[in-house]
């Protein structure tokens, strides 16, 4: 699997989302910005991108998984 397909896969499940992903072999790292994070814990925030990557995970293509959510005000802070 390629980061392009992670990146279909999330994007659908989270269409309202900006989704960056990056690869190395089997080993993902989603980013995902969009409001629906706001005042979401971080669990739950992973839960939603896992969730879309269930079926991925589960089969082994994606062997490891490193989720970064956040809204659009904390992105925009990490970026200063």
């Amino acid at each position: 699997m390629d980061a392009q397909q992670v990146q279909t896969l999330v994007q659908e499940a989270l269409p309202d989302c900006e989704i960056q992903v990056q690869n190395d072999g089997n080993h993902y790292l989603v980013v995902a910005v969009g409001e629906r994070f706001s005042g979401m814990s971080p669990v739950k925030k992973q839960q939603l991108v896992y969730g879309a990557l269930n079926e991925p995970l589960t089969d082994g293509r994606i062997h490891a998984l490193t989720i970064r959510a956040y809204t659009p005000e904390q992105w925009a802070q990490r970026q200063n």
